[in-house]
């Protein structure tokens, strides 16, 4: 008997418009969405600006009400269960938010309190650990390098041990060493047992990370695949070769 795929996120007929003021119309950011990403996957996606990544994940955070359709997040919908599935997900934005005065041993024990953990059962020490972070551990986050800061926001999302991480544009604006240094630590996450689900502009970067790939042009999803199965349709192009091709036709 085939197993049962388990999914970590299961969106289904997501619509969500934005008001126009200067002409009064509503304009669509989201047009049927259907997205399933597997637990335990890395999940790609991509497009262009304004094609409607951020959309999905403010819908995921809570940011943004969407019109219709249905989102769960590890089987929590997120309008009948919103504490529950928020607790499912830590979302890692791409503008560092956090205070320059602050340690980062106070950035995570403050957010831990904001999720209500427990002292007793906070995992500050290993988070910091874990994203090679420990040694500035009572440095002012003013004084971190660029990378230390990119880390010290992924450790953010991770102090309420969320099954699934979101990654918006991790990488955006930083050099290649940097970039690759990070995405050893994206992959670590997920063989930690983390689904981990990661936007980007970068084409090479989803190509080397990702095992399944959703590309979505002006609000719809025009292909979602795992990695192999997409190299296979178009004979082995290369990811940025496909996404052009994709995108141009819409």
């Amino acid at each position: 008997m085939e197993k049962k795929t388990k999914y970590a996120v299961e969106i289904k007929k997501l619509n969500k418009t934005f008001f126009n003021k200067k002409n009064g119309k509503d304009i669509p950011a989201l047009i049927n969405v259907d997205l399933k990403i597997p637990s335990g996957s890395l999940f790609g996606l991509l497009g262009l600006n304004g094609a409607g990544k951020s959309t999905i994940i403010n819908v995921l955070a809570g940011l943004c009400l969407k019109n219709s359709g249905s989102v769960k997040i590890n089987n929590y919908d997120i309008d009948q269960s919103r504490k529950q599935s928020s607790c499912q997900i830590g979302i890692v934005p791409q503008e560092l938010n956090f205070d320059p005065f602050f340690t980062p041993k106070e950035i995570l024990e403050i957010q831990a309190g904001l999720y209500g953990i427990k002292k007793e059962h906070r995992k500050t020490k290993q988070i910091l650990e874990d994203m090679d972070l420990y040694d500035k551990s009572n440095s002012y986050t003013r004084s971190l390098s660029g990378g230390m800061k990119r880390r010290l926001m992924i450790a953010k999302a991770l102090v309420h041990d969320p099954p699934i991480l979101v990654l918006d544009e991790p990488t955006a604006g930083v050099d290649v060493t940097l970039r690759r240094q990070l995405w050893k630590y994206i992959e670590n996450l997920r063989s930690n047992g983390k689904t981990v689900l990661l936007t980007t502009h970068y084409i090479e970067e989803a190509e080397n990370l990702c095992d399944r790939i959703c590309i979505i042009s002006n609000g719809k999803i025009v292909l979602s695949k795992t990695k192999k199965s997409i190299m296979r349709e178009f004979k082995k192009k290369k990811l940025e070769d496909i996404f052009l091709k994709v995108t141009k036709s819409q």
